[in-house]
């Protein structure tokens, strides 16, 4: 058996040898950190040395993008011209020329209304002519007569009075010679001055005869009764009831032998080529067919275009409606758009949908103002952009940023104004 105090040594040396060996341990540890420092970088490093200069960001090339689908209004398929059937006479439905949904042209017979009294009429007031004709006929040949008459009375007394004249004449000289009493003169001179007299008042008849239109009145009434004749003739033409124009006759409700009388509606005609096509817009889709020509239409549920002329844009708001009227105008030879139907009409087309779009994710927003940053050599350069309609993830640019310029997309959170950066990668605006 050995000595206690040789295991006192042991127990020292295991401890000296626990220290060392920790001793060891830390070096060794110290050194592998020394290593790692010096080893070479990892990718990150890199990216991070390459920014030295310049933050790190990421674009993309700004592109246009459908925004949204075109927008329709619905719309209402209207004739482009509706005329009332209104009668114009009294009287029984003889004959019914047309029937109802029958195709017509602006002049045809309808139908046709018993005349018989009108016709009496249109007789009766002719007859009126032809006895005021005659009336003013005789009346102007004995205006005539009348005038030859006192002519001729005026030439008579006339030579009359210039013999007279010259008797009286040789009496004064046969007075003034002694041979004749002043009685006799005097008997002469008064018969002279009463033929002269009797001179001026037929000259008088004559000029109040020719100056005079005594007929003036019965011109009138011959005037008076071809006017009442020609009604009453033209009164005949209503008996035929014509279409006002070229159309489709609807709504025809007479039937022969039915009374019926003036002003009374009978029917309609409408022209369904072209037709109308009718709607309302807001002050917002006013705007955005402004100015435009035409517009596109569909059927619902069909996705065929077809194209038609503003016939009618209103620039006030309807006061009933509280909206602005639109019209259309669209052939129909085929007959294919029927009153009534309903249309949607496109406002804008595919490519008014094609806008500058960009990432929401790029926008840096301030208080009420949205920015981006767009790359400018190897500068960025902050921009104020006015932004439109959202499309999942992309949002309209209204002003601001132009097509085909560099956007940054990442990065662009902790940049200012002018400052340098360093592009990590590209892809596109989506």
């Amino acid at each position: 058996m050995k000595p206690i105090q040789d295991a006192k040594p042991a127990y020292v040396k295991g401890k000296i040898r626990f220290r060392a060996l920790t001793a060891l341990t830390a070096s060794a540890i110290v050194m592998a950190m020394l290593a790692g420092c010096a080893a070479p970088q990892t990718p990150g490093a890199d990216q991070a040395a390459a920014a030295a200069d310049g933050k790190a960001v990421k674009t993309a090339k700004v592109t246009k993008q459908k925004i949204a689908d075109p927008p329709e209004v619905i719309a209402d398929v209207q004739p482009s011209l509706a005329l009332d059937v209104v009668l114009k006479a009294d009287g029984e439905v003889l004959e019914l020329k047309k029937q109802r949904g029958e195709t017509v042209h602006k002049g045809d017979v309808i139908l046709v209304v018993d005349s018989t009294d009108a016709l009496s009429q249109a007789q009766k007031a002719q007859l009126a002519v032809t006895s005021a004709e005659a009336q003013l006929t005789k009346s102007q040949q004995d205006l005539d007569n009348g005038k030859a008459d006192l002519q001729s009375s005026i030439d008579k007394l006339s030579r009359q009075l210039n013999d007279t004249q010259r008797q009286y004449n040789k009496l004064h000289n046969d007075y003034d010679a002694g041979l004749v009493s002043k009685n006799d003169l005097d008997n002469a001179k008064t018969g002279l001055t009463n033929m002269q007299q009797d001179l001026n008042v037929l000259k008088d008849k004559y000029n109040t005869l020719v100056n005079t239109d005594s007929l003036a009145p019965l011109r009138v009434q011959l005037d008076t009764a071809k006017l009442t004749a020609n009604d009453a003739q033209k009164n005949l033409e209503y008996y035929q009831v014509e279409a006002p124009a070229d159309g489709i006759l609807t709504e025809l409700t007479p039937q022969v032998g039915m009374t019926v009388s003036r002003g009374m509606k009978i029917g309609k005609v409408e022209q369904v080529d072209p037709v109308k096509i009718v709607t309302s817009l807001t002050g917002t889709a006013r705007q955005l067919v402004n100015n435009k020509q035409e517009l596109s239409y569909h059927l619902s549920g069909v996705s065929d275009l077809s194209k038609a002329k503003i016939s009618f844009l209103a620039d006030v708001v309807n006061s009933q409606s509280n909206a602005y009227d639109l019209e259309l105008q669209v052939p129909n030879q085929d007959g294919k758009l029927k009153p009534g139907m309903k249309v949607q009409v496109r406002l804008t087309d595919e490519a008014d949908q094609d806008v500058v779009a960009i990432p929401t994710t790029s926008i840096v927003r301030e208080a009420a103002d949205t920015f981006v940053f767009v790359l400018n050599g190897d500068t960025a350069e902050k921009r104020k952009v006015t932004l439109g309609r959202l499309k999942d993830a992309n949002q309209e640019v209204l002003s601001g940023l132009k097509e085909g310029e560099t956007l940054i997309v990442s990065g662009q959170q902790q940049l200012k104004d002018q400052e340098k950066v360093e592009v990590q990668a590209a892809g596109g605006a989506s």
